[in-house]
């Protein structure tokens, strides 16, 4: 098949998987468990400044999210519990990849939990690289390492795993993937 009909086909495939709700299959992430956490500076929807770099010592639960992903919508209760129930010793933030002009949306759609959000397109510094799968869910370690990544390419995360990679992080158990 020449290269350009194969291209076509799969471009036609990926709109088709979109329209359908459908996660295309997410390549392969930049950063791999058990590397340094990379550099993130962002800004949260109130104004405030975010350096991953300043987190030392507490584990970081980073989550990349969309107000039209329907996963990660689902998502957000989960995590605004587990920002509660871990108090100082967890921080979450989510950063939305809406379109910059989708930015009220992801606003509206972060109303209502009170851990750090705000819009990836916005950060100063993104050593993450744009999700290609939504959500995904970075859990960082005290020593800024990248303990675990939760992809979900077929729905949202369980509370019960996304608590077991936060407690082996704060256990400080070994690195995975899942």
């Amino acid at each position: 098949m020449p290269a350009t009909i194969f291209k076509e086909r799969l471009a036609a495939a990926l709109i088709i998987c979109t329209l359908a709700g459908l996660a295309p299959p997410a390549r392969a992430s930049p950063v791999a468990p058990g590397q340094a956490a990379p550099e993130l500076i962002a800004q949260s929807f109130s104004g405030e400044k975010f350096d991953l770099s300043s987190t030392h010592g507490k584990v970081v639960v980073l989550n990349f999210w969309a107000s039209w992903c329907g996963p990660c919508r689902s998502e957000m209760p989960l995590l605004e519990a587990l920002s509660r129930d871990y108090g100082d010793r967890v921080l979450v933030v989510g950063l939305s990849a809406d379109d910059p002009h989708e930015r009220r949306a992801a606003l509206q759609a972060a109303q209502g939990v009170r851990y750090i959000t705000g819009m990836l397109s916005e950060a100063q510094r993104n050593g993450f690289g744009t999700p290609q799968a939504l959500p995904l869910t970075y859990i960082i370690g005290a020593s800024g390492t990248v303990r675990t990544i939760l992809q979900s390419n077929q729905g949202a995360i369980s509370a019960v795993r996304l608590r077991a990679s936060v407690e082996a992080a704060l256990a400080d158990r070994p690195a995975q993937t899942q």
